[in-house]
């Protein structure tokens, strides 16, 4: 799937496979994801697992309601190992999907080892879509 238009085209995000019980995707990571001592930035990880979790809560707030939004209120992403370039799996699946509130957790791998790069908990608030997003 082609990234979003926004972030998710700037960081270069690609989804695999959607659903509202697991987002799996993929950032092919460059020098543009690099801070000055070449190994990814923090701020990356965190995005990714944004991302990748309020794409999930979304599927499944709509899947209750059909016409819901979400938005992101805490996110808290671990880096647990350096990594400079080359692609990269993220994994998310919720551990509360609530009528108000979804937390969703994210692990992101290196695809060459499997090894896991970071890994974060992003929690959403559920919310009544915005007249221009509604059926």
């Amino acid at each position: 799937m082609e990234p979003q238009p926004g972030w998710d085209s700037a960081l270069g995000l690609r989804i695999d496979e959607m659903t509202p019980t697991r987002v799996v995707g993929y950032v092919d990571i460059d020098e543009r994801h690099q801070q000055a001592y070449g190994i990814v930035h923090g701020g990356v990880w965190a995005s990714i697992v944004e991302s990748v979790g309020s794409h999930g809560a979304a599927m499944a707030a709509n899947e209750v309601t059909g016409n819901m939004a979400v938005v992101g209120v805490a996110n808290a992403t671990d880096f647990l190992r350096p990594h400079r370039s080359g692609r990269v799996r993220a994994i998310g699946t919720p551990i509360l999907t609530g009528r108000t509130q979804q937390i969703w957790v994210v692990e992101i791998a290196r695809e060459d080892d499997g090894k896991m790069v970071a890994r974060g908990q992003l929690r959403v608030q559920n919310l009544p879509a915005p007249p221009e997003r509604r059926a």
